[in-house]
């Protein structure tokens, strides 16, 4: 591994890390797809510039614990190849938090958008 160096050095490895991400995971992919849905409908419904950024806080909440799921995966691969309960352990923790930030998301956007939608339907 080589000595990183300058900033714009830093940035450009910061980048391929998400690249490979979003290249590699799934999950990540159906995370950004419902960040897409999300922002447009918060557009929509003309959410306030308070609840966009509590919306995108949320959002980057869930990708920032996806990237990390993804970094610790990695890491465990390459540690070990084979199955080990403690492999298996941290692995399914990494994605525990990967749930409970997409939960946390899903309760906001439910507050976030819900009482608007309601309104808008006639309820």
């Amino acid at each position: 591994m080589t000595k990183r160096g300058n900033l714009v050095n830093s940035f450009k490895c910061a980048l391929a890390g998400i690249i490979y991400c979003v290249q590699r995971e799934r999950n990540i992919k159906i995370h950004l797809a419902a960040a897409i849905m999300a922002f447009m409908l918060g557009w929509y419904l003309e959410l306030s510039r308070v609840e966009f950024l509590l919306l995108g806080l949320y959002v980057m909440l869930v990708l920032i614990a996806e990237v990390v799921n993804t970094a610790i995966e990695v890491v465990v691969d390459l540690i070990t190849p084979e199955y080990d309960l403690l492999a298996k352990a941290a692995k399914d923790i990494a994605a525990g938090a990967v749930l409970l930030a997409a939960l946390a998301s899903l309760i906001a956007g439910g507050l976030l958008f819900l009482p608007k939608l309601a309104i808008l339907l006639g309820g």
